[in-house]
C-alpha cells in the first residue's frame, strides 16, 4: 500500500491526505442530531438530580454519579473518590432536610469533547432558612452503559454574605 501511494502525483497524495483527514473527522465527530440529542440527556440527568435533592432523595440525586471507585468529587481543599465515598460525604454534610434546602442549577454550559465525554459549567444555589450558600461546578459526564454519568466533579462555594 505504501509503495502505491509513494507512486502517486503529489496532487494526487494531496487528494489522497485530504479525503482520508475528512473520511476520519466524520466517523470521530458526532452529528448535530447527536449532539443535541447528548446535551438534552446531560440536561435531563442534571434535572433528575435537582428534583432528587428537593425531595430529601440523597440516592436520588447520587444517581447522577457513576457508581464506580474512579469516581471523582473535589470541594475544599479535599478530593473524595469513589461513589461511596461521595454519597456518604454528602449523606454526613445534608442530613435533613433543613440542611440540603432547595437546590437550583443555573448557567449550564454543555460542552460535548467526545461523542462519549462532556464538561459541564454551571452554578449552584441553596435556599435555606438562614442563608443562601451557592457557587459553581465543573463537572464531566461520561457516557457509560447507564447513560450519562458524572465521573468528575469540582465543585467550589462562594464566601457567604456576613
Amino acid at each position: 500500500m505504501l509503495q502505491a501511494i509513494r507512486r502517486l502525483s503529489l496532487g494526487g497524495r494531496r487528494t489522497l491526505a485530504i479525503i482520508f483527514c475528512i473520511s476520519t473527522a466524520a466517523t470521530v465527530s458526532a452529528t448535530p442530531t447527536q449532539t443535541q440529542n447528548a446535551i438534552a440527556q446531560i440536561r435531563s440527568v442534571l434535572r433528575a438530580q435537582q428534583e432528587a435533592w428537593n425531595r430529601g432523595d440523597i440516592d436520588g440525586f447520587m444517581n447522577g454519579y457513576a457508581r464506580s471507585a474512579s469516581t471523582v468529587f473535589v470541594s475544599e481543599d479535599t478530593i473524595r473518590r469513589g461513589w461511596e465515598t461521595v454519597r456518604e460525604r454528602y449523606r454526613k454534610k445534608y442530613s435533613d432536610r433543613a440542611k440540603m434546602g432547595t437546590l437550583t442549577f443555573s448557567d449550564l454550559q454543555i460542552t460535548l469533547l467526545s461523542p462519549d465525554a462532556a464538561v459541564v459549567l454551571g452554578r449552584w444555589g441553596l435556599k435555606r432558612a438562614k442563608d443562601s450558600p451557592h457557587g459553581r461546578f465543573t463537572l464531566i459526564f461520561k457516557r457509560v452503559p447507564e447513560g450519562w454519568r458524572i465521573v468528575h466533579d469540582h465543585t467550589s462555594a462562594a464566601p457567604l454574605a456576613r
